[in-house]
């Protein structure tokens, strides 16, 4: 259901195509240095480098203006679908899948069980629903369903990262922005075992530092990055050049 247009985004709960190259950043932006007594953070090596076929996303807690940010880099030239798993509860993720739309020129909508995802395209999980995504044949295929909630949330994080692993190994390559809890850490594992890739939020500029801190602690990342620096990074990854 479409809102007025300047309406105010909640904050609550918070194809396979042929093989090529991409090359990884060589000089990735630096993050913050941790607290002081702060256990380093233990990135995980960039993995073999190949475009990604497909991009997933998930954020909580202060999630939307993150991705409004992250899009103002990724939008230009985005060839490959983009999945979003936010934290919300009905009709609000609705509203956030119209105000990307409006903020990127990009098409973005709600994710209908068994569409096609089309590559340029941006789907948001429903409300009160996982969304997951299958292979078949050369395309990416959502799948969305009502299975209980995991990390007390549905939609949430974890079921469609590793639904991503599975379906496209190491064509994926996956963000973990600001969030409470620790939703997508489990997804996270599945995406670096599969030889994917991953990128968080770093803890200056999250407004809760739940998930992406618990992804990174975990030493699940390629890179930590602070918001400003993801879209250009992921855009870098997938033109063929360095950030």
């Amino acid at each position: 259901m479409r809102q007025s247009r300047r309406q105010p985004l909640p904050n609550r709960q918070s194809a396979r195509s042929p093989r090529q190259t991409v090359a990884v950043p060589t000089r990735l932006p630096s993050r913050p240095a941790p607290p002081q007594n702060a256990a380093p953070i233990r990135l995980t090596p960039w993995p073999p480098r190949q475009a990604p076929a497909i991009i997933g996303i998930g954020s909580s807690t202060g999630g939307p203006q993150a991705l409004f940010e992250v899009f103002k880099a990724l939008a230009p030239g985005l060839h490959v679908p983009v999945v979003i798993t936010q934290h919300m509860p009905p009709t609000f993720t609705a509203i956030l899948a119209d105000h990307l739309a409006r903020q990127t020129n990009l098409p973005c909508k709600e994710a209908a069980d068994r569409e096609v995802l089309r590559p340029g395209h941006i789907y948001v999980a429903p409300g009160d629903h996982h969304l997951l995504v299958e292979k078949k044949g050369h395309d990416a295929v959502a799948r969305v369903v009502q299975t209980p909630p995991e990390n007390f949330c549905r939609p949430a994080v974890d079921p469609m990262f590793c639904s991503l692993a599975k379906a496209f190994g190491e064509r994926v390559l996956c963000i973990v922005l600001t969030g409470m809890g620790q939703d997508g850490t489990l997804g996270a594992r599945d995406i670096i075992a599969h030889g994917g890739a991953l990128v968080a939020q770093d803890e200056a500029t999250s407004v809760v530092w739940g998930m992406p801190g618990s992804v990174a602690k975990a030493g699940l990342c390629n890179a930590v990055l602070p918001l400003q620096d993801i879209g250009p990074t992921l855009h870098g990854l997938l033109t063929g050049g360095a950030s």
